[in-house]
């Protein structure tokens, strides 16, 4: 099986060969990752050459709106979805925003939508607003020892009112990966729709939204090695019934009618760059072309969960080792199990401080809730001092790693 070039992959970064960076392991990829030159490449080349407004007939107007329709085409492979399926917003958050006033006009007073505690507030706060209008909002809570969600949780809280359920595809603090069809199969069978936030899932493995079975999905680009922006997924028997959020005059087109005002049009142009990526470390290693965009995309995460797999069981295994240190979410070292982000606390020392020692090692990490917050209170922490986090992808290395284990050793 061949194994990923790491160095490969890292020359295709710009941010790796910048001096200013050459003392530091980033280890937050959770939060953003870097992006690679063929993003760079395309957002530097729109804003040199057509930053003009597109889709006009002279010639820089011509290639903005070109540009644009490029990422719109490449895109929607990151999810498996038809092209008319797929929206571009500014940010996750404000996408689920969006969904949120678009589905309200189907439901009534006395329906209900369940979310976790274990989501990032952004696929939370803007169901629990319904409330306000008449909406029961139920919770599915985790098991406060481990983070984690059960299933039988959910089936208590389904019924025949159930219109929607909210939840995350990988916690951004459990990494654990919920079985998304499972619950996707209980949601259906009473009725409801499914919305899954994917951000810190989706960049670790390929995305298949028809498999997984769900009516909406959402991540954010600037967590899969491209520009500021959130994708988002809606099915298409939702789509059309769902209450337009665009211009009045845009209504009979399908990916405007979530999106209120476009965001920046030079980055949607660049994340054209996301699947060019993939691309070029796909022909790397297999020495030919994908066939197309969707298996470059499985091809590429094939390679990077590879690596990612390889770097995952040491910092399980210290993790898990140390008395009185907790790692939230399943004690696994499967990337099957869990993706690689590894949020954890000590009984022994406050977080701020084994934070404060990682990040004096030159290792950019993480700490605090991470809009995780009503999961960081479910598990009891102090308010004032909650999670360290590392967080990987498949450009880390061996030895960032182990840079990060000899600072842990002594910290903890």
């Amino acid at each position: 099986m061949t194994a990923l070039d790491v160095d490969f992959v890292r020359s295709q970064f710009p941010a790796f060969a910048d001096p200013r960076l050459a003392d530091w392991a980033h280890l937050e990829n959770a939060g953003g990752s870097y992006v690679p030159r063929q993003v760079i490449d395309l957002l530097t080349d729109f804003y040199v050459s057509c930053k003009v407004q597109p889709y006009y007939d002279g010639d820089p107007s011509r290639r903005a709106g070109a540009a644009m329709d490029r990422a719109k085409a490449l895109l929607p492979a990151t999810l498996g979805a038809l092209p008319h399926e797929v929206m571009l917003g500014p940010s996750t958050s404000q996408n689920t925003y969006v969904l949120a006033r678009a589905l309200r006009e189907q439901f009534t007073a006395g329906d209900e939508i369940v979310v976790t505690n274990q989501d990032h507030e952004a696929n939370v706060g803007a169901w629990r607003r319904l409330e306000r209008s008449g909406i029961r909002v139920r919770e599915w809570q985790v098991d406060p020892a481990s983070g984690l969600l059960h299933l039988d949780g959910l089936r208590a809280l389904l019924s025949e009112r159930t219109r929607l359920v909210a939840v995350t595809h990988a916690s951004n603090l459990a990494a654990t990966v919920n079985p998304v069809r499972e619950i996707a199969d209980l949601v259906h069978g009473v009725g409801g729709l499914l919305a899954v936030d994917g951000v810190s899932y989706a960049p670790h493995a390929a995305l298949d939204v028809t498999a997984l079975g769900c009516d909406f999905y959402f991540y954010s680009a600037y967590k899969t090695f491209g520009p500021h922006l959130g994708v988002m997924f809606a099915r298409s028997e939702q789509l059309a019934r769902i209450s337009n959020q665009g211009h009045f005059f845009n209504v009979g087109h399908p990916t405007y009618r979530l999106t209120p005002a476009g965001p920046d049009h030079a980055e949607i142009a660049a994340a054209a760059g996301i699947v060019d990526y993939y691309h070029a470390v796909v022909a790397h290693h297999d020495g030919a072309a994908a066939g197309d965009d969707v298996s470059a995309v499985r091809r590429a995460f094939e390679l990077f969960g590879q690596q990612e797999q390889a770097l995952m069981p040491a910092l399980v295994e210290l993790l898990t080792a140390k008395y009185g240190v907790h790692l939230v979410g399943s004690p696994s070292a499967d990337h099957a199990v869990r993706a690689p982000t590894f949020a954890f606390w000590s009984e022994r020392r406050p977080s701020a401080d084994i934070y404060r020692d990682l990040v004096a090692a030159g290792i950019n990490c993480g700490y605090g809730h991470f809009y995780a917050y009503r999961l960081v209170r479910a598990l009891g922490l102090d308010p004032e001092d909650e999670v360290v986090r590392l967080s990987l992808v498949h450009y880390n290395t061996a030895a960032e790693v182990e840079r990060a284990l000899d600072v842990l050793e002594k910290a903890l």
